[in-house]
């Protein structure tokens, strides 16, 4: 199972900094994305992309956790010159995490 079976997710992006939102189809499933959805996992899925820290902040009433990441649009959108590093492309590309 991917992440896209069981949540989708929203983006913004401010100078090199990456928040991705990750949001639970069911409330049900929050528990199993609060388990399987870390930090640590999310780093390792955009390691050579994400060079600075990640935080994981938890927003349980709303069954969503929001991702702040550090270092992660090559200097910022209007500094980079990589083909649409924006937020919204890393929100997409993490709904390809296999959850175990």
């Amino acid at each position: 199972m991917k992440l896209r079976d069981i949540a989708h997710t929203r983006a913004g992006d401010k100078g090199d900094i990456s928040n991705l939102s990750v949001i639970a189809y069911r409330i049900d499933d929050y528990a199993l994305l609060q388990r399987l959805v870390t930090a640590e996992r999310v780093q390792a899925h955009f390691s050579g992309i994400v060079h600075g820290p990640v935080e994981r902040f938890l927003l349980p009433g709303l069954g969503a956790m929001n991702f702040v990441m550090h270092g992660a649009l090559a200097g910022g959108v209007t500094r980079s010159l990589a083909l649409d590093a924006h937020g919204k492309s890393l929100s997409s590309a993490l709904l390809d995490l296999v959850l175990e």
